[in-house]
């Protein structure tokens, strides 16, 4: 029944907001009673931690599945991109910015967990990237992911609408790789932007 009430409560915060979505209405939705949402969750709070952990762990293992596909780097941060837009496809306000807003301890605790990993996912593709001849070999590695992981959070955490911060992402996936690409890496570039719809 825990799991059951995190993945209900996780899709409502999502869809509706963290703000205004309340235990009755959860338990509404569930056609079960509020004491029992109590019986595993002291207060909304604890339960909104145990969803963004949820989905955290959702996120990274599909990101891990993107990869293990093997694309080319390019490819791979496109595919990626796609996942963020199926995965929040139903949402209207930026997660990232409703968290910050409402709840900041909650908000601090997620980017403890994202930035290591978020950070880690960005080198690999850029390593990868070099070695496959898409990215400048010349460029200090940390700095560009520093640099692109700075643009894409201050995206989320700043712009209210999922559906506008989506788009800018696509600006900012486009500005990160034009200033580390190879020739050949903006060509398979402007390939992916012709494809792609915002």
């Amino acid at each position: 029944m825990k799991d059951k009430i995190i993945k209900k409560a996780t899709d409502m915060f999502l869809k509706l907001g963290f703000k205004s979505v309340t235990m009755d209405d959860i338990a509404c939705e569930m056609c079960i009673s509020k004491k029992t949402i109590y019986k595993y969750f002291v207060n909304k709070e604890i339960l909104i931690e145990e969803g963004t952990r949820e989905v955290h762990k959702e996120i990274h293992d599909t990101i891990n599945l993107i990869i293990a596909k093997k694309h080319n780097a390019i490819t791979e941060n496109f595919e990626i991109r796609k996942m963020f837009k199926e995965m929040f496809k139903s949402t209207d306000t930026s997660p990232a910015y409703q968290l910050k807003k409402h709840y900041p301890q909650i908000y601090e605790s997620v980017l403890v967990r994202e930035i290591d990993e978020c950070k880690s996912v960005f080198k690999q593709n850029i390593e990868k990237g070099i070695a496959e001849g898409f990215y400048r070999e010349s460029i200090n590695v940390e700095a560009f992911v520093r640099f692109y992981y700075t643009l894409i959070f201050n995206i989320n955490e700043t712009i209210k609408s999922e559906k506008e911060a989506f788009e800018l992402e696509l600006f900012a996936l486009e500005y990160h790789t034009r200033a580390i690409a190879t020739t050949k890496g903006i060509l398979e570039l402007e390939k992916h932007l012709s494809q792609t719809n915002i």
